[in-house]
């Protein structure tokens, strides 16, 4: 059933290493002889040839794990079909008659129904058919909650953090996340492992929650991809065999159109980080988080655009990707002096070019 947009829930971490930007930090494995620096929130880097180290190494920029908290994730795979009794209501809700869904699924709510509950929550949280109602929706989700419905546990979390149409209560907010991800519902299994880490700094927290986000990985939540990658890449004692699929890891979750992911992997592929360098691959990568807006993405682009790694070298394009980027307030002193090192025409041409730009 699709779940709608949430307000984000962000936790302030003072203490581990980044995950990704905004609030987390696990710092990201660097290969020897890295060409390409970790992308950061402060002024950019310019492209290296040593290994970074210590406060060198910067998270990730765009929309961060941590930022997502609550927030609607991808689309889970295509479901196998189903050959077991029909559900009248949500058979309904699926082809979008939420009236028909609502009229068939109240006698069953009256009567317990915890799924009947939950599509109820549903289309009155989003005012499907019906004026959005969101105190009534609270409360059908609650009642579901407390009939085990693991949809509605999150759902009911959620509003319970939020103090959305029920009164803020984090513990027992954190008891429902807590249970509907020990009940297999990938959106919870990934925002309790976030709760973890927020809850136990350090590598503790990453460990307890690894179990979540692989969990939650493995049925296509780009962001626990995303996260399983990070770790994977960064605990120390984990087995070998985990590390040797970070990489893969990263592809799945930038492949889901996670932009950070397409960010990260491509410097991966650069640098050979996970696996060896491929730098066509890593400026495809790059490209692609680029052209969907990330601006640590087009920042690095344009160093690829003037040292020729993985594509021709090309003034004009690394000037616009660096206007497009310095637009957005990401400093770059290496890629100032360069722009005003080239000439005057490429100059004006990367301008045009940036002004045309449209995110893809």
């Amino acid at each position: 059933m699709p779940i709608p947009p949430a307000r984000l829930l962000k936790y302030m971490l003072a203490s581990m290493v980044a995950l990704t930007a905004g609030g987390s930090n696990i710092a990201l494995a660097q290969a020897p002889g890295s060409v390409i620096g970790q992308p950061g929130t402060a002024p950019a880097s310019s492209f290296r040839t040593d290994r970074l180290t210590g406060e060198d190494v910067k998270p990730s920029d765009g929309v961060g794990v941590f930022d997502r908290m609550g927030a609607k994730l991808p689309d889970l795979p295509p479901e196998k079909d189903y050959k077991g009794p029909i559900d009248e209501a949500y058979g309904a809700f699926q082809r979008g008659y939420y009236l028909t869904a609502m009229d068939k699924a109240l006698p069953r709510a009256q009567l317990g129904d915890p799924a009947a509950q939950t599509l109820i929550g549903e289309i009155l949280s989003q005012g499907l058919g019906v004026k959005k109602d969101i105190k009534n929706a609270a409360f059908w989700y609650g009642k579901a909650a407390e009939g085990g419905d693991p949809a509605a546990m999150f759902k009911y979390a959620l509003m319970l953090m939020e103090g959305h149409g029920v009164m803020r209560d984090k513990a027992k907010a954190d008891d429902y996340m807590r249970k509907a991800a020990e009940a297999g519902n990938p959106s919870a299994e990934f925002n309790w492992a976030q709760i973890l880490i927020a809850d136990n700094p350090g590598e503790k927290g990453l460990k307890l929650a690894l179990p979540f986000y692989e969990k939650s990985a493995e049925q296509g939540i780009a962001d626990s991809q995303y996260a399983v990658a990070q770790i994977y890449a960064t605990l120390k004692d984990l087995p070998e065999e985990k590390k040797q699929l970070a990489r893969e890891w990263m592809a799945r979750a930038a492949r889901a159109g996670f932009d950070t992911a397409q960010l990260d992997l491509g410097i991966w592929l650069v640098n050979g980080v996970g696996g060896p360098k491929d730098y066509v691959k890593g400026f495809e990568w790059l490209k692609l988080a680029a052209n969907g807006g990330n601006v640590v993405a087009q920042n690095k682009l344009a160093h690829l655009y003037i040292n020729a790694i993985g594509t021709p070298p090309d003034p004009v394009e690394a000037a616009k990707w660096y206007v497009l980027s310095r637009r957005a307030g990401l400093a770059d002193p290496a890629l100032e002096d360069f722009y005003l090192g080239i000439e005057e025409g490429q100059q004006k041409a990367a301008i045009d070019a940036a002004n045309r730009f449209r995110r893809r």
